[in-house]
């Protein structure tokens, strides 16, 4: 029978540690915490939920934290959770995974949680069997040595959160810009630099991060559906929405499954429509067309970044409104 093990890294988490330990404690053999250099009662609130805790000196490196707790955790299978995330869903697959031989790699779904009230889902590889470790400094991903497969956990995750960003802002663009002065050619950190400006409303130092990861980015990338969507959204509020419509012309082909494409498409348009005039008359139908796909469509959050919304009631407002119905 195989076994499981919750592996979480922490430092200064009191806020969240025991809502996150006590989600895992039950439906596994061990939630193992590893702090990082904690001044706050994160440790001590970790071992009264619960958890085993072991410790590490920090040293600006993530995926090195990550595989020393990986060392340390006895389970089979290893579910990797961050301190601000907890278990929502899953709890059968988790307990159904005792029977099986762990060959493959899970993905859970994130659950982002957002000061807007949106909610957004990201597809993370967090389900590992014990011969898989993590590389990178920062955003860190697991090595693909296994099959990938959704699985149907999900984890909830309250990072995003105004208070909570604006509690790590600078920290991990030192590191995401440390990372790209070694590996300037990597897309997937231009696009994590280009998500840590674009959270913080800085659409401007964005956009040519987001415009690098998109010429480096492979059509099949897993995350490059978000990249796209956030790319034109960026420009849009850099105030580039010529641009933008550029590139959407050229990803429409791609996409013509996504609520979230057409969501943001509409408001490209409309973007473009208030600051060129003349054009409104033309625009006014697309908008339109666009939001209505997006009700066609439902949300589509098999689609990694997907925000829950944009494929029902969020594109039924835009709709209302644009049409002068409310």
């Amino acid at each position: 029978m195989a076994t499981l093990s919750a592996v979480v890294l922490a430092r200064d988490e009191a806020r969240s540690i025991a809502r996150c330990v006590s989600s895992l404690i039950g439906h596994v053999d061990e939630v193992l915490v590893l702090d990082t250099g904690s001044v706050d009662d994160t440790v001590a609130r970790a071992v009264a939920a619960g958890a085993r805790v072991e410790h590490f000196a920090w040293v600006d490196d993530f995926a090195l934290a990550r595989n020393r707790a990986l060392e340390l955790a006895t389970g089979d299978w290893r579910l990797v959770v961050d301190a601000d995330e907890w278990l929502a869903e899953g709890v059968e697959e988790i307990a159904a995974l005792r029977s099986r031989t762990p060959d493959f790699i899970g993905v859970v779904a994130q659950d982002n949680v957002q000061s807007s009230g949106q909610r957004s889902i990201t597809w993370l590889p967090r389900l590992l069997p014990r011969d898989v470790a993590y590389t990178g400094a920062i955003h860190e991903q697991p090595t693909m040595i296994h099959p990938a497969r959704r699985t149907g956990i999900r984890l909830e995750h309250d990072g995003y959160l105004r208070e909570q960003l604006d509690r790590k802002d600078g920290r991990n663009r030192i590191l995401l810009e440390a990372a790209l002065e070694a590996e300037p050619g990597d897309a997937y950190l231009r696009y994590q630099l280009g998500k840590d400006h674009e959270v913080s409303h800085r659409y401007e130092a964005a956009a040519p991060q987001y415009a690098a990861a998109y010429a480096a980015t492979a059509l099949d990338a897993a995350w490059r559906h978000d990249l796209v969507v956030r790319y034109l959204f960026t420009l849009a509020k850099a105030g580039r929405t010529a641009d933008a419509l550029v590139i959407a012309e050229e990803e429409l082909p791609r996409w013509q499954h996504s609520a979230d494409f057409f969501f943001v498409l509409g408001d490209v348009l409309l973007e473009h429509a208030t600051s060129h005039p003349a054009q409104g008359a033309q625009l006014l139908p697309l908008i339109d067309d666009a939001w209505s796909r997006c009700l066609e469509l439902g949300d589509t959050l098999e689609l990694s970044g997907a925000v829950v919304g944009r494929g029902s009631h969020l594109a039924e407002y835009n709709l209302k409104v644009l049409r002068g119905e409310l």
